[in-house]
């Protein structure tokens, strides 16, 4: 989805949310915004996993666990980090998403970004309320960020080395 321009998936997205009645409603962008971050997010999380060794998974199976539970104790912990990165990216990536929102919202689930463009008007640009409505945007990623700083350090490095 990041490789192709955002117009040619947005036109046949809008068609088909038009043809469904959904247009103008969260669950039409909650659906989009997961169309492109998904992809994104399995081929960021496959470095993580690729990293870490097999035999770890062996060895707690060896040792009584079963597969989901050599998962759940030794392999998601470990890669807890990786999660927390590929998160705080979507979590950005969804937030400005400007094409996607404008074209699939109107009122009622419109984002951030489609509300601050309704400051530039024929008058010219009201600055004071967009710099306070950008600030305030800014506001969720970096309290998210701010609680996941340990895991995001240790995240952001881990993936790139093999």
């Amino acid at each position: 989805a990041r490789a192709v321009p955002p117009i040619t998936i947005l036109i046949p997205m809008f068609i088909i949310w038009r043809t469904l009645g959904m247009i103008d409603t969260r669950i039409s962008l909650i659906i989009s915004y997961l169309s492109f971050n998904l992809p994104f997010s399995v081929w960021m999380l496959k470095g993580f996993i690729d990293q870490l060794p097999q035999a770890l998974e062996e060895a707690a199976m060896v040792d009584g666990c079963s597969q989901v539970g050599a998962f759940m104790r030794i392999t998601f912990p470990l890669v807890t980090p990786g999660i927390v990165a590929t998160s705080v990216f979507c979590m950005i990536l969804s937030l400005t998403e400007f094409p996607y929102a404008l074209v699939l919202t109107v009122t009622s689930a419109k984002t951030v970004p489609v509300g601050l463009t309704e400051l530039i008007t024929n008058q010219g640009i009201l600055w004071r309320p967009m710099c306070a409505g950008g600030i305030t945007a800014l506001i969720p990623i970096f309290v998210f960020a701010l609680f996941i700083q340990r895991y995001l350090i240790r995240g952001l490095t881990m993936g790139a080395i093999k």
